[in-house]
Formats: C-alpha cells, structure tokens, sequence
C-alpha cells in the first residue's frame, strides 16, 4: 500500500496552522510585555525593540530581557558567534519582528 506522504504533510501543516493561530490569540498570561514595532538601521537589521506598554529597549536590553524571559513570544539563540533575538516560530509570518512596523 503505497502512502499519500504529500497529503500526509499538508494536513500536518495544516493542523499545526490552526494550532499557531489558536495559541496566538490567546491572552498573554504571564503578563509579559510583547515588542510591537522595531528600529532598523540601514541594512535592514533590527537595532531597537518598542513593547506593548511604550518601552524602547535597545539591542543589548531586549536582548537581556529576552534571556531572562520577560519577553512574550521571543526566542534567544546563537548564531555567527552571538546571541541573536528572534520571533518564536509560531508558521505566523505577520508576528515575526520583520513583520512588525516601524517606529
């Protein structure tokens, strides 16, 4: 019996998709502040951070906080010899710091 493996992965994807967007509405229950807008400089690369309560932070501070997890929905890893702050993959590109607009 040969397997669909192609359908198989799209009602996986699927599902996980309806599953991101569920998580993603739900109420921040730790009461952490969440980034809302970004700075970039001109490269393109994010510099700054705006949170929900009107905090600018820059790298380094977003980074800390992000670490000490005072950030909602951000992931801290290491990449090219440093820490680097990034969306938590959720398959939600409209909540990914990229995404986020500008202030």
């Amino acid at each position: 019996m040969e397997q669909d493996f192609e359908k198989i992965y799209e009602q996986y994807k699927e599902q996980s998709e309806q599953q991101a967007q569920m998580e993603a509405n739900q109420p921040n229950r730790d009461e952490k502040e969440a980034f809302v807008a970004v700075r970039k400089n001109n490269d393109g690369d994010l510099i700054a951070f705006k949170t929900n309560t009107g905090r600018e932070l820059d790298y380094i501070t977003a980074l800390e906080e992000a670490k000490q997890g005072r950030i909602a929905n951000i992931d801290v890893f290491h990449k090219y010899g440093r820490d680097i702050i990034r969306s938590e993959p959720d398959g939600i590109k409209e909540n990914n710091l990229d995404h986020l607009p500008e202030f």
